[in-house]
């Protein structure tokens, strides 16, 4: 986890948090602004970050119970498209 998006996580309430969880799903900010790309991509490390410091892993954004049973939290499985 990069140094910037702990530090802006700790740094996070939970308003903001839910704000930024928001402005991610609709692709725009609460006036709304869309979010470039660049804005999405550091609002989604920032959310990822905040989880892994504040909530338990069951949840976090993404959390799914059967996959994570079976595999380790550092695996990550990718599955090829046909």
């Amino acid at each position: 986890m990069s140094e910037l998006f702990t530090e802006q996580a700790q740094a996070l309430d939970e308003q903001a948090y839910q704000a930024l969880k928001q402005a991610l799903e609709l692709s725009k900010w609460a006036n709304g602004e869309r979010l470039t790309n660049e804005q999405k991509e550091i609002c989604m490390q920032t959310i990822i970050s905040y989880e892994t410091l504040h909530l338990t892993e069951e949840e976090r954004s993404g959390y799914m119970p059967q996959a994570c049973k079976n595999k380790s939290a550092d695996t990550i499985a990718i599955v090829p498209k046909d």
